[in-house]
């Protein structure tokens, strides 16, 4: 019950972060239709998000015939611990360790996207911000006092905190983070960090894939339904017309 409590705790989000009464959430506007940006999500996962998160409730075995990989394409760039094709995507950390490092083991990340939803995950991966006064040195603006490191700086840059001055009913003034800007300025770290929320997309891509995968084939039959339901709809009509004719 500790744990579940302690788990239940680290998903909480923070919406009293801004004096406006929360943070304008980006629009993630993904596609999990788009195989190219799942394939990409997925080595995303594997490399940055699996050494803390599983996605227990995924086997590899689904994923390489949903996005078109073979066995050999799935050992190559996603399986790194995993011996057979047919495991889930689970991680070797047990609990007793997870909660001596961070204390509470790292949440499953299979229905994240479900639980969250897809703006919330892409806001949430492109708002971190340098904060010293926090264990891991970085704060979050739609997860304010986050325990999770920004495991993707080095995709992204450093950004720093942009602050408001606000005055509340008593008139006194204290300051409040408004946003997020780049430590580095240079065309380099722009480029970069325009790169950097492409791989978010994708990342958020996988996981929302993940969270429903059988989402993928009711996308690819239902155009098929509705023009099944279109042409009986045709037959149904003319069956009715037929049907009544000697009636009136």
């Amino acid at each position: 019950m500790r744990r579940l409590i302690l788990a239940l705790t680290l998903l909480l989000p923070s919406m009293a972060f801004a004096a406006s009464g929360g943070l304008e959430r980006l629009s993630a506007d993904n596609d999990i239709m788009d195989k190219a940006s799942l394939q990409a999500g997925a080595k995303l996962f594997v490399n940055y998000c699996m050494g803390c998160h599983s996605a227990q409730y995924v086997r590899f075995q689904r994923i390489g015939k949903d996005l078109g990989l073979s066995e050999e394409e799935l050992k190559q760039n996603l399986m790194f611990s995993a011996e057979k094709v047919g495991e889930t995507m689970t991680i070797a950390m047990d609990n007793d360790d997870a909660e001596r490092w961070f204390g509470v083991m790292p949440p499953d990340l299979s229905v994240i996207a479900r639980a969250r939803g897809t703006d919330w995950l892409y806001t949430y991966m492109l708002t971190f911000y340098l904060d010293p006064s926090r264990p891991m040195g970085v704060n979050n603006l739609v997860f304010k006092d986050v325990g999770m490191p920004h495991v993707l700086w080095e995709r992204q840059g450093w950004q720093k905190p942009v602050y408001k001055t606000v005055t509340d009913d008593k008139g006194n003034t204290h300051q409040v983070v408004i946003g997020v800007d780049l430590v580095d300025k240079t065309d380099e770290a722009k480029a970069k960090a325009d790169q950097y929320k492409k791989d978010v997309r994708d990342l958020v891509n996988f996981l929302e894939y993940i969270g429903e995968p059988a989402k993928l084939e009711r996308h690819r039959l239902g155009w098929k339904v509705i023009l099944f339901l279109v042409i009986f709809l045709g037959f149904a009509y003319v069956l009715k017309k037929e049907y009544w004719r000697d009636v009136h």
